[in-house]
């Protein structure tokens, strides 16, 4: 139920910022595509992409995004690459505007999951809330 949490929220906030580490500079960009499969988080990116092989790199990310109600959501964990044929086209069904940008055997279109992390959930006017993605 945690997962779902998090990617709700995500999902509901339509951008979210992820950030990666290159050597020691943190870099941090907007992101869009998220979604489940089998009961794990996942992004989506481009192979060729700087923050693709920071991810590889090191696997250590944090996701941060706002919704509309004032909340916000700090993501952190680690990621790995998931190179399955099937995982890419559940992205494409759960995400169809990835279409414009990606297709299954364009050999750039990559998906990875969130290996294990931790969500905090906070407001100005509220408690904040954490919970462990698994």
């Amino acid at each position: 139920m945690t997962m779902e949490k998090a990617l709700k929220f995500l999902l509901e906030s339509g951008v979210y910022y992820l950030a990666t580490v290159e050597g020691d500079q943190p870099r941090v960009r907007p992101f869009g595509g998220v979604f489940e499969y089998e009961g794990k988080l996942y992004i989506t990116t481009n192979n060729t992409k700087n923050c693709f092989k920071q991810m590889l790199e090191n696997p250590k990310v944090e996701i941060s995004a706002m919704n509309k109600n004032g909340q916000w959501i700090r993501l952190s964990g680690e990621v790995a690459n998931d190179d399955r044929r099937e995982v890419k086209e559940t992205a494409l069904e759960a995400l169809p505007s990835l279409k414009n940008l990606y297709s299954l055997d364009d050999g750039v279109f990559a998906v990875l999951y969130f290996t294990k992390g931790e969500a905090s959930i906070s407001s100005f006017t509220s408690e904040t809330e954490t919970f462990s993605l698994y």
